[in-house]
């Protein structure tokens, strides 16, 4: 070998077989997370606390006594009543990956033995948008508590109305609310929790219009996003002005309760509201 040649390097044979997807990067604090370790610590930065998104499933064994979730409404999925192109392939596609029916979970079960339902929305299908199934799950969730004297606790986690469905999607926000409001004359509490992110539609309907209103620390609650609320207004738009510490401040939700104190919460919270 001449002496201006260059060695040729050597391959990382250990890097070719890393397996992928074992580490996350915490967009906060830059830290280097193992799956392992976000499962342990639900799914948040034990460096910094960053709240990542959670499985709908993890949601509800956060929070339900042990062995009491039983699942409810099970078989409905998603039609193309608009004939949009593609659309069923997609949610078809969306079920086989995912295990998901659609965007919420629904079901019975306890919290702090009192007994409650629960709708879960899982951003992971369909970026969690809310189209009919979504929107008849949640309702047929609220009509059974009011028929069993149940609580109702909604985690939302949302792009808003799922532009696929059109109208028909927007026509369950007045669907949702109209069966809260029923649950409220019917005396049972109604708790809303808002992960990150909680837009659009959802926002505008039944997330923010609980008896109390919980958050996850700096999740995202807005309706538009800040490009197109800037662009409305014509004004700047201060810091922070989306996230839940905001929203505290004015008046739009009740507390940010962190994932780890979450079912403390709400178990002290339904002791309250269904003694």
């Amino acid at each position: 070998m001449g002496i201006f040649d260059k060695p040729k390097l050597r391959k990382n044979k250990a890097k070719d077989t890393m397996p992928e997807g074992l580490w996350t990067k915490c967009p906060d604090c830059s830290a280097m997370l193992h799956q392992l370790e976000l499962r342990q610590h639900l799914q948040t930065c034990h460096h910094c606390g960053h709240h990542f998104l959670m499985d709908s499933h993890d949601r509800i064994a956060l929070v339900a006594d042990p062995q009491s979730f039983e699942e409810t409404e099970t078989e409905l999925i998603s039609a193309n009543p608009l004939g949009f192109q593609n659309y069923s392939e997609k949610t078809a596609g969306l079920r086989e990956k995912t295990g998901l029916r659609d965007a919420v979970v629904t079901g019975r079960l306890t919290v702090g033995g009192k007994p409650v339902m629960i709708a879960v929305m899982d951003f992971k299908f369909f970026a969690g948008s809310m189209g009919s199934v979504v929107g008849e799950k949640i309702t047929r969730a609220i009509e059974m508590a009011i028929k069993e004297k149940r609580g109702m606790i909604i985690v939302s986690a949302s792009s808003g109305a799922r532009m696929q469905e059109g109208m028909l999607s927007l026509m369950q926000m007045a669907k949702t609310c109209g069966a809260l409001a029923r649950l409220g004359e019917a005396g049972l509490p109604y708790i809303s929790i808002l992960t990150h992110p909680t837009t659009g539609g959802v926002t505008a309907s039944f997330a923010t219009i609980g008896d109390v209103n919980l958050a996850e620390p700096k999740c995202m609650i807005g309706f538009a996003g800040p490009r197109v609320v800037k662009e409305t207004t014509h004004q700047n738009l201060p810091p922070g002005f989306q996230t839940a510490e905001f929203m505290l401040d004015h008046g739009l939700i009740d507390s940010i309760v962190p994932r780890t104190k979450l079912r403390e919460k709400l178990t002290t919270l339904l002791a309250y509201m269904m003694a």
